[in-house]
């Protein structure tokens, strides 16, 4: 196999493993709305957070890797205390007041938070195109907020409890970047996912309760949102962006909103209302256009044989009959017929 043929192989895969991603990540926001009428958003997260942390120290175990190191721990309970448990109960609790594909949407104004947390924290600098898409995604945020008048079903609390989530989703992302450069991927989503586990067990006594009357497919969802969102959806992640840019793997989760419009009009026949849909576009357009480059300038052409041929051509001026020779002598013409003696 040629060079040529095996990184087209590995671009494949990365891209493959990226879908498996989005899928799982856009299929969680059904799975939520679904459990979340049984499932209080407490003992939810609970649930979908021992199932997950269940799955990731199985595979730690297998692959023999230990504990972090000293210095990874305090991103690694920062991310788990606010992305895993944080971001997760605001999420179940907003799915509770506004349908899955608002949450969706306003949700995805994460990968704009992370790039202002990262410009002042990581000293990454602030452009003129990440001020341009803050300004859209909050008018979209806002939009959103009055498509309660609309009656879309959303209500200004559950808009807000989704941008929290994001906020803390954010700032738990931010939170994992100092921690991977002393622990691998696995380590950090591991432990992170068991520190969010620990972090939810106060509400262990309302899903001790709220299990015995709940449904079983309320129960699969929580366990299917724990070994596949979770668990196996992080791990695609980490997979995916070992093998291509970060920009590029960020780009892909800009398809989930629409994913979960779409399921939730096949799963659950819901689909947010026509100002709601509109907001969640401009949240999306102006992640988008935070993440976007400028043009770069074109390089000059470099000039090749026909450019010469076709160039006009150049004089040549007479030698000089007072130029020294190479010996330092003045040299005079000679007349053409005239011969010098040897």
């Amino acid at each position: 196999m040629t060079a040529g043929a095996g990184r087209k192989r590995a671009e494949g895969t990365a891209l493959a493993a990226a879908g498996v991603t989005v899928v799982l990540w856009a299929s969680a926001f059904v799975s939520i709305r679904s459990a979340g009428a049984h499932y209080s958003p407490g003992a939810l997260a609970l649930g979908r957070l021992g199932a997950g942390a269940l799955v990731l120290c199985a595979v730690l175990l297998v692959r023999r890797e230990g504990l972090p190191p000293r210095a990874a721990w305090p991103g690694i309970i920062t991310s788990g205390v606010l992305w895993f448990g944080g971001y997760m109960v605001a999420l179940n609790w907003g799915e509770r007041l506004v349908d899955a594909g608002t949450a969706a949407m306003v949700v995805n104004i994460g990968p704009l938070l992370m790039a202002l947390l990262g410009g002042w924290l990581l000293k990454e600098g602030f452009p003129r195109r990440l001020l341009a898409g803050m300004a859209v995604s909050f008018a979209g945020a806002v939009v959103v907020g009055l498509s309660v008048s609309e009656g879309s079903g959303s209500s200004p609390l559950g808009v807000a409890l989704c941008v929290l989530a994001a906020i803390s989703y954010a700032v738990g992302v931010v939170s994992q970047k100092p921690a991977l450069r002393h622990a691998s991927p696995l380590q950090v989503t591991a432990f992170g996912c068991l520190i969010g586990f620990v972090a939810c067990l106060p509400f262990s006594g309302q899903l001790v309760a709220e299990v015995a009357d709940a449904p079983a497919s309320a129960t699969l969802n929580t366990v299917y949102l724990g070994v596949f969102p979770t668990a196996l959806a992080f791990s695609t992640w980490a997979y995916a962006l070992s093998r291509t840019t970060a920009g590029r793997m960020g780009s892909t989760t800009y398809v989930v909103p629409f994913l979960v419009v779409l399921m939730s009009w096949l799963f659950l026949d819901e689909v947010p209302g026509r100002l709601a849909l509109a907001g969640g576009l401009l949240c999306l357009a102006g992640v988008a256009v935070s993440r976007s480059r400028g043009r770069t300038p074109r390089p000059p052409r470099p000039v090749t044989e026909a450019d010469s041929a076709t160039a006009a051509p150049s004089t040549t001026a007479a030698p000089d009959p007072q130029q020294s020779s190479p010996a330092g002598q003045p040299t005079s013409p000679v007349p053409q017929g005239r011969r010098t003696a040897t």
